[in-house]
């Protein structure tokens, strides 16, 4: 059973909590408010374990090539806060304020990004037998995707750091995210998008004022010619995991599905994998909250879907390998699964490894018709990216990897209607 939104009465009643005291409570709107501060410490490289002054601009360790992980006092915040309390904030993303990197309140964006809806998905289910099956729909995001968390979170923290102006190379939705956020911070942006990206992201970016330049190739190629044109400039760079917050606000997910479920983790996570931010991010999101006491030791399997026409993870993964290699010629009509390499590769093998996950393709056929029937036996066009998980599912089923008994659950990580 589905865990329900907490009442005021319910956080004031809860007495776990040892310096409630010390918080600043405000009345607005008969909600209760809080003065929420960030347990930030510093930064790490998964790799070396080196750490770096999180006070400070930084991108990623440059000796391991390697994303830097956001870490926390989770012991101050365990003393702090109860997941009671912050059920009952009000909704979004910033509730989870104190597990996130932006210090002061005033940088805190927001265009109403987070909580999204755990979707049961009956029919495919009785379809594939599967009791317990979910979708998680990050479509009423802003800009339409799961993006607007990353950069939402990104973008907050860099303009706290003293940066107005960035760049991203993307496949499409998280250029639209960029160019919103940054509006909304009062800042500028700079997109390099490949030119056949679907049409609604191209506008979407114009329309927020950001400036779009167009590419011939794929992200890859947006990614070079991104960081030819930022050399000499002030152009903060918010690639994928070359900065360490995106994944930060992608976590959120993943402690929204644990409270979802009554603080009791899925068996399975089906994730559409491109760059891979959201599935490091929600593996990263389960380790905070068994350390906060707040769930157990349980994890879900964690499983990747690539489409079939460029699959770099599942390559690597079937070969037992530790680094990904490059996809030669990606193509695919999944814009955000044509993504060649992923920076994050050793994090993102890591992940599926521990949890006991796989990582598996699909074809372009087959996710279209898994979006068909999202559509027509749920209501609900996703995109092609979240369709590839639910024709992953059906793989994973016919061949006994998924067993009737289990709780899965399948991110659908956009809107169907950027395609049409």
């Amino acid at each position: 059973m589905l865990l329900r939104r907490n009442i005021r009465a319910e956080a004031l009643a809860d007495t776990n909590n040892p310096v409630q005291t010390s918080f600043q409570f405000l009345e607005r709107s008969s909600i209760l408010f809080v003065m929420l501060e960030s347990a930030l410490t510093h930064l790490e490289c998964p790799e070396c374990g080196r750490k770096f002054n999180a006070d400070r601009v930084q991108n990623f360790c440059e000796d391991c090539r390697s994303p830097l992980l956001a870490r926390y006092d989770l012991t101050r915040v365990a003393a702090s806060v109860t997941r009671t309390q912050i059920a009952a904030r009000p909704r979004g993303l910033w509730r989870w304020a104190e597990l996130l990197p932006v210090r002061k309140e005033k940088f805190r964006l927001t265009l109403g990004e987070g909580d999204t809806p755990l979707l049961p998905a009956p029919r495919p289910g009785k379809t594939l037998k599967i009791k317990h099956l979910f979708i998680k729909d990050e479509s009423p995001n802003p800009t339409g995707s799961f993006k607007a968390r990353g950069l939402c979170v990104a973008v907050a923290r860099a303009l706290e750091l003293g940066r107005r102006e960035f760049v991203i190379p993307t496949a499409g939705n998280a250029g639209g995210a960029l160019a919103f956020y940054a509006a909304r911070g009062g800042a500028e942006a700079h997109v390099f998008m490949p030119k056949d990206a679907p049409r609604t992201n191209q506008e979407e970016v114009r329309a927020a004022g950001a400036d779009l330049r167009l590419v011939d190739g794929l992200i890859s190629d947006a990614a070079r010619l991104a960081a030819e044109a930022a050399k000499g400039k002030r152009w903060f760079d918010v690639s994928t995991f070359k900065e360490p917050y995106r994944a930060e606000g992608k976590k959120t997910m993943g402690l929204e599905l644990a409270e979802s479920f009554g603080w009791e983790l899925p068996d399975v996570v089906i994730y559409p994998t491109g760059g891979g931010t959201g599935l490091v991010g929600m593996w990263k999101a389960f380790a905070e909250l068994e350390a906060l006491g707040w769930i157990g030791p349980k994890r879900p399997r964690m499983v990747a879907v690539q489409a079939d026409g460029c699959a770099p993870v599942v390559r690597a993964f079937q070969n037992g390998a530790e680094r990904i290699e490059t996809w030669q010629n990606a193509h695919t009509l999944a814009a955000g699964l044509r993504v060649p390499n992923a920076f994050a590769d050793r994090l993102i093998l890591r992940a599926l490894r521990e949890s006991g996950g796989t990582a598996l393709a699909v074809s372009d056929a087959e996710i279209l018709e898994a979006q068909r029937e999202m559509a027509q036996a749920e209501g609900l066009l996703a995109c092609p990216e979240g369709a590839a998980t639910l024709a992953g599912l059906r793989h994973l089923v016919k061949n006994g990897w998924v067993r009737p008994d289990e709780t899965v659950v399948l991110f659908n990580t956009g809107t169907g209607l950027k395609y049409i």
